[in-house]
């Protein structure tokens, strides 16, 4: 397995990966968590979250992250988890199998559909919504052992999908990636920040914009560029 930088912040390990093509080949044939981090994630102190992070593989997504690593010396691109996952199924499409969940019956549905039109050989073994009633985290572990998927999305939301991500992997060696809204994207149900919000690190932006009810969560940035910008110890 090739070596990569990393660094702890706020208690939260970073792997910095210089390009997209280093993180697939770090990950390959690895059955561990995918954790996206930003700023918002990084300024949370949650023990149990954190835990989940440092035995993973926890990137960064978001400028947040990477000017946090740059303070410390350390040089990574920003991997948007929204694009990766489709990496992954790109770079990996003729040696592994794949299963989804998450986002609404009819977000999934239409990620499906979409996912067999752009990758006419992808190799779905399985995919369920993500509203999961007690007892349906057992019918899925008994579905993995069964179908064995190489790679299993789920779009729950964090820390909710990291938690189930957690507890599916003690159970069944996979590859697992969390991946929020990013069905919701795929499918077309909801929009991403145009590419000028994007290259210029203010998807958060734009996201305030379309939700201004977001606003008390994005105080969280202010405060997380503040520690980096002033506080050694961060």
């Amino acid at each position: 397995m090739q070596e990569i930088k990393c660094q702890v912040i706020n208690s939260k390990r970073i792997h910095a990966f210089k390009s997209k093509e280093e993180f697939l080949g770090y990950i390959n044939n690895q059955n561990r968590i995918l954790i996206a981090l930003n700023a918002e994630k990084l300024i949370k102190n949650d023990e149990e979250l954190n835990a989940i992070i440092n035995e993973n593989i926890g990137y960064p997504d978001g400028v947040g992250a990477v000017l946090a690593l740059k303070r410390k010396g350390i040089q990574s691109i920003k991997i948007a988890g929204a694009e990766f996952w489709l990496d992954i199924i790109e770079n990996f499409i003729k040696s592994k199998s794949f299963y989804l969940i998450g986002a609404s019956e009819e977000v999934i549905q239409k990620t499906i559909k979409k996912l067999k039109k752009d990758y006419r050989n992808i190799n779905i073994v399985g995919f369920r919504n993500g509203y999961l009633k007690p007892g349906d985290d057992k019918i899925l572990l008994n579905e993995f052992h069964k179908k064995k998927p190489d790679v299993i999305f789920i779009a729950m939301g964090s820390p909710k999908q990291e938690f189930l991500m957690r507890d599916f992997l003690k159970k069944y060696n996979a590859l697992y990636m969390g991946l929020g809204g990013s069905f919701d994207v795929y499918s077309g149900v909801k929009k991403r920040a145009p590419k000028i919000f994007i290259n210029l690190g203010l998807e958060w932006l734009y996201r305030l914009l379309k939700e201004p009810t977001r606003f008390s969560r994005q105080t969280s940035l202010v405060k997380f560029f503040l520690k980096i910008l002033f506080d050694k110890k961060y």
